[in-house]
Order: structure tokens, then sequence, then C-alpha cells
């Protein structure tokens, strides 16, 4: 029997704003309710940012993520959670002093990072292996940052899905697990199309899939306009998939979704239109080494 594919919905990341389209959920019910109605679309893990209710912009408040964890549960619905740690990484130096931090910096312990993680104890939590520019900012993840958060995932029970941006920070990964910081099987998730990072194309990505841990799951997706051609393409080099309006706005050319349920099952009908199956809660949960609940 072919391998199922596993959907991930990333329902609103932190870079996407309400300015862009109305419907992105900002709140934790709203984005709760987009986890809920994206499982019962077809995905099969919710992945999760929070923000702040009233600027809308990313947070890392624990009374957040835990308000929309219970919504989740509360419910009745089984997808699979999994929040992101990327908040509290970002460095903007300062026009004056470019050793300072200028406006828009995040910068902070990491421990602060995965306080949601350590209190909560997620199935999986992302952990972004990228120092890199983007814009006018950098992304910094050090190798002992990375391995602060490594720690408190493993401490947790939560297994980390391993965000590579470019081909040196698989390398990066690959030592951590061979010095058995990171478990294997391991789990990947290729970004593609960032300013500055791996680039949305087959060349790009069959180079990285060739430099993979035996046995590794993985998925990859595209940003914006690379979304849903990343999707096919990830299904058709054997792995899983990925979309979300943390990823995408639109629906169709020129044309802002209505929801995350939509976009999950506009790529649910790509993936079995090429001959995929789709993986329940369940079944990704057995993929992934996962405890059932």
């Amino acid at each position: 029997m072919a391998k199922k594919t596993i959907m991930t919905c990333a329902v609103t990341g932190n870079g996407t704003m309400p300015s862009q389209n109305e419907n992105l959920p900002v709140t934790p019910a709203e984005i709760a309710q987009a986890a809920i109605d994206a499982g019962k679309a077809g995905a099969a893990i919710a992945h999760m940012h929070v923000r702040d209710p009233e600027t809308a912009k990313g947070s890392m408040d624990l009374n957040l993520y835990r308000e929309v964890v219970d919504r989740i549960r509360d419910a009745g619905s089984d997808i699979v959670i999994n929040l992101t740690t990327g908040e509290g990484q970002r460095f903007v130096p300062s026009e004056e002093d470019p050793s300072i931090a200028g406006p828009g910096t995040t910068l902070c312990h990491p421990s602060l990072r995965s306080a949601h993680v350590k209190a909560l104890r997620p199935e999986i939590c992302t952990l972004d292996f990228n120092t890199m520019v983007n814009k006018t900012w950098t992304v910094i993840n050090t190798p002992p940052t990375l391995k602060v958060m490594a720690d408190i995932a493993n401490e947790a029970g939560t297994k980390p899905e391993i965000e590579i941006f470019d081909s040196g920070d698989l390398n990066m990964a690959k030592d951590f697990i061979a010095k058995g910081v990171l478990k294997s099987p391991a789990m990947f998730q290729f970004v593609m199309g960032i300013n500055f990072g791996a680039a949305a194309n087959y060349q790009t990505l069959a180079y990285l899939i060739s430099q993979l841990p035996e046995n590794s799951e993985w998925a990859a997706f595209g940003i914006g306009r690379n979304a849903y051609r990343m999707m096919a393409l990830s299904y058709l080099m054997g792995g899983h998939v990925r979309i979300g309006m943390e990823d995408t706005v639109y629906i169709d050319k020129g044309e802002l979704c209505k929801s995350n349920a939509q976009l999950v099952e506009k790529g649910v009908g790509i993936v079995e239109s090429l001959g995929g199956t789709m993986a329940t809660p369940a079944e990704a949960r057995e993929i992934l080494g996962l405890k059932q609940l």
C-alpha cells in the first residue's frame, strides 16, 4: 500500500496581516476554529502561531496558546497540534548603530520562545534551523539557542518539526542528530521561496531531499505564488504537504480565500487528483511516531 500523505494547515503565521485578507484568524477563538475546520476539510496537522488580539501581531503569550489548544481539544477535534517556536528570533539592526537592536527586534532567550512547549506539551513544535537575512532583518538561530529549545521539546515529549530554509540548515540539523540532541527518525519541513532562502524549484528541492538522513519524514511548501505548485511537487517527489493562510491568502490568482478550510480543500483536491490519499490524524500520528490520543 502506498504511503498516505499528511496535510498540515498553517492557519495564521505571524507575517500575513488582516489588511491582506480580512478572513485571517487572529484571536484564539478564531485560530482554534480555523484549525478545527481545517481538520474537517482534510488536514491531519494544524500548525499554529498566536497573535495579540489587539494588534494582530505575533505573540509568545502562554495564555493565548493555552486557550487555542484547550478550545481545539474541548471541541473534540483530534487534529495533531503543532505549535511554533518561531517567535523571538528576529534582529533588526539600528540604523545609527547596527550592533544595537532597532524597532521590530524580537530576539529573546530561547527558553522564552519554548515556554509554551514546556507548559502545554504539544505533539509537535517547529524548530527553525535558519540564521538568514529576510528583507531588512536577520533571523538568528545559533546552535546553543537551538539546543536549549530541542532539549525543552524532548523533555516535553514533543516531536520537533525541523524547519529547513537552505542547505546549511540541513547540515546543522544532521549534526544535531549525530550528537543525539535530535532523535531519529526526524521530521523535516522544507521552506521554499523565502527571500534569500531556498529557491522554490525542482532542482533545489531535489538536492535537499538527497541530503536527508535515512528514514526521515519530510514535507515542503512554497510561499505566496509558489504555494500550490510546491505542494504538487512535494507530493510527486514523495513528501507530505502543507497549505494555509500563513503561506498564501489566495485560493486562485487574484481571488482571496475565504478560510483555511477552503485552502485545505483545494490542497486535498490537488493531491488526490495526482493519485494520493490523505492521512487521517490517527494515521499521521502512526507515520510520525506520535502517541495516539
